[in-house]
């Protein structure tokens, strides 16, 4: 039997099939909606008002989200902080324009939309459309009144640049002033440190037998030349600060009556630091006190910093104030110059009979015993010196003027710098590569201050460059004078350096350093507590 063809065949079997579709979903949404009907129904007709207000106020609670509030740009909230941000913005420009009135009106808006927002936040619930339109026309229409004052965002801008700039130069005055304050009670001589110094000095006038003690120690001469002894020097004019740094490393040393300590003192110092040193014991440590005007050779011939400070020109730069104003006050400090301060490059010929010092300054606590500084190598090179360099700022472009051709074509700009204030000194190296020499070089052409400002680091940097063993970090801890330190490195410390401004005998050091410093101070020595006021 023939089959008819399939294209006659699909019409019918179409239209059936969509008949039967229709019928299908008809039926469908007739039962859907008997349904919803007794399902509202089997529910209560109303509800009481007090529990119908109990869920409306907590379903509140739970949707509003003070975030999402203030983060969302359709928010009537973030609406009026925005408002409230340029109103406070216009009250700095219309008082700085002396339109006192504009100012007080926009203040009193933002308190008012202030309010609005506490209330709102502490009752829990959103802002009521009330409140909201209320807040935000009064306060559009002062902003309109703005813009009518030309104070739109462009003069905003203009006006707020201009402020910054005028706070700006307000700020760097006032840190220029806090710095030269803070360098003035840095160098100003304490009371206390000022009546020691006079009450010493005519103790040792009066009194014979005080300048005999000093003079006829036992067997004070030899061991002043002994290189089986441990010899440490120190250059400073003050008497209390050199008297701890004595104190401190006999008192934590093994071997006290192995040290030999070579105090070198100004001639208006002298008198009093003797006395002192003769006065008092120092666990049987043998003790030389000498005054830098003794040593005849340092005059202005050999030394190239004695005979740039007979030029008038850098007098004028360092005493005057008349130089460069860019340069740090703390480098026009005179102590710069003092040969005191410069002494550290000369010591092999201070001590010509020497073979070993270590060099203290008189800011540094030590706080164990150092004798095993003697006994490290050094391997070839004249000095071992902790570096500095942990942090980038203390390399020597940070010392060094690179844009100098000399400073260029010798130093590595990013070679590590390191600190002076405990050294190990080799003289025998020193002598054979001939350092003083190098910093003579150097001082000589730095005589218009273009390859460094002043002090002794950079000077140092650049004699001992290449010649520098670097020592462990415990040996020497740098920060106790401006900064804070890190309590497990002073702990772990030998040598405890208050380098900065804040030393520990000024009302300016800081407190949490002083005691570190002050526990080899004994107040209770009559001449202390008459000048100090200690019991």
């Amino acid at each position: 039997m023939r089959r008819r063809p399939f294209d006659l065949r699909r019409p019918a079997r179409r239209r059936w099939l969509s008949s039967v579709r229709v019928w299908l979903v008809t039926g469908g949404l007739g039962v859907l909606l008997l349904l919803v009907v007794l399902s509202r129904e089997k529910l209560p007709r109303s509800v009481p008002p007090s529990i119908r207000q109990k869920l409306d106020h907590s379903s509140v609670i739970e949707d509003l989200n003070i975030t999402d509030e203030m983060l969302s740009p359709y928010s009537f909230t973030r609406q009026i902080v925005d408002q409230i941000s340029i109103a406070k913005a216009l009250v700095v420009i219309s008082k700085d324009d002396n339109n006192v009135q504009f100012a007080t009106e926009l203040s009193s808006q933002i308190q008012k939309c202030q309010a609005v927002l506490s209330s709102a936040a502490t009752r829990g619930t959103q802002l009521t459309s009330i409140e909201m339109e209320a807040a935000i026309r009064d306060m559009a229409f002062l902003i309109y009144q703005a813009h009518e004052l030309q104070y739109d965002s462009a003069t905003m801008i203009m006006k707020m640049k201009g402020q910054f700039r005028s706070l700006n130069d307000k700020m760097k005055s006032e840190t220029d002033k806090s710095t030269k304050y803070g360098q003035i009670a840095a160098e100003e001589l304490p009371k206390g440190l000022y009546c020691l110094g006079i009450r010493l000095t005519m103790e040792w006038l009066r009194n014979p037998n005080v300048q005999r003690e000093l003079s006829e120690g036992k067997h004070v001469s030899k061991k002043l030349t002994d290189n089986s002894l441990y010899h440490y020097c120190v250059f400073s004019d003050n008497i209390l600060a050199a008297s701890v740094v004595v104190n401190s490393t006999t008192m934590n040393s093994r071997h006290p009556d192995m040290i030999v300590f070579h105090l070198v003192t100004d001639e208006v110092n002298h008198a009093s630091m003797r006395a002192w040193f003769s006065m008092n014991s120092f666990r049987g440590a043998t003790i030389e006190v000498q005054k830098v005007e003794d040593f005849t050779w340092l005059n202005a011939s050999y030394v190239p910093v004695l005979k740039q400070l007979q030029n008038s020109e850098t007098q004028n730069y360092y005493f005057s104030g008349s130089g460069d104003n860019r340069t740090p006050i703390k480098f026009r400090n005179p102590k710069y110059l003092s040969m005191l301060n410069h002494l550290r490059f000369y010591i092999p010929e201070v001590y010509p009979a020497l073979q070993k010092v270590v060099f203290l300054d008189d800011d540094v606590v030590v706080q164990k015993d150092i004798s095993e500084l003697f006994t490290i190598n050094l391997n070839g090179n004249v000095m071992g010196a902790v570096e500095t360099c942990m942090e980038t700022f203390h390399r020597f472009h940070k010392y060094l003027n690179y844009s100098h051709p000399l400073i260029r074509a010798h130093f590595d700009p990013d070679a590590c710098g390191w600190a002076f204030g405990m050294n190990v000194m080799d003289l025998r190296e020193w002598r054979e590569k001939n350092v003083t020499g190098i910093y003579h070089y150097w001082q000589e052409r730095n005589a218009d201050h273009t390859l460094w400002k002043l002090g002794t680091l950079p000077p140092g940097l650049l004699a001992f460059y290449g010649l520098v063993e670097n020592l462990d970090t415990k040996w020497h801890v740098l920060g106790l004078g401006y900064t804070n330190v890190d309590p497990s490195q002073i702990k772990n410390g030998a040598v405890l350096h208050y380098n900065g401004n804040l030393k520990p005998w000024l009302k300016i050091g800081m407190e949490k350093y002083k005691g570190l410093w002050e526990q080899y101070v004994d107040y209770s020595h009559p001449m202390l507590e008459q000048c100090f006021g200690h019991g």
